[in-house]
């Protein structure tokens, strides 16, 4: 699974707002839990429902390949007990782009258990949603805390206090991808 979306705001922005926990908080349904327990490492909860199979995910989310303000790689494994386990890899690349940038994505995963029981038209529905939604609160929170200004430049709000926490993409990435393990792993 890939793919893009534009941000109204500058690269740097959308750092900053990627590295906010309070966005994580706001952008992210289901989101229960993230811990930071080592460098560049956190355990995550996360509850998801792909129609009938719904389940609380726990896991670990490793950050690596960190290039401040424009990538990330990542590494995820879950278990939802009877539910299954998904496992996968992500790419998170943050390019300027006119007067805003551009967040793109790759995500390859693999899932197992009762959720790769499910067909491929649910799965490809519930994947879509489940991105679409955290995108598009993730945009209405850059809106809410970088309105454009009436000349059309980007203006910063005051800077949240400074907090360690999962970036914003990173659970994006961990709903979209438990979707997309669930996807590849009913297509083949």
């Amino acid at each position: 699974m890939q793919g893009n979306r534009p941000l109204a705001v500058t690269q740097q922005q959308a750092w900053e707002a990627l590295n906010d926990p309070e966005i994580l908080k706001t952008c992210i349904p289901g989101c229960e839990k993230f811990e930071l327990t080592a460098e560049n490492t956190y355990a995550v909860g996360t509850a998801i429902k792909i129609g009938p199979v719904s389940a609380r995910f726990n896991g670990r989310v490793v950050l690596s390949d960190i290039v401040p303000p424009q990538s990330y790689k990542l590494s995820f494994d879950a278990q939802g007990g009877v539910a299954g386990f998904g496992k996968g890899e992500s790419a998170v690349l943050l390019k300027p782009s006119g007067t805003g940038c551009e967040l793109s994505y790759t995500v390859h995963s693999t899932v197992g258990g009762k959720i790769a029981q499910l067909g491929q038209r649910l799965i490809d529905g519930a994947a879509k949603s489940l991105a679409e939604d955290f995108f598009r609160r993730f945009d209405e929170e850059l809106q809410r805390r970088y309105p454009p200004a009436a000349t059309g430049e980007v203006v910063a709000l005051p800077a949240p206090t400074a907090k360690a926490g999962l970036p914003a993409w990173v659970w994006g990435t961990i709903a979209v991808l438990a979707a997309a393990a669930v996807y590849l792993a009913t297509r083949g």
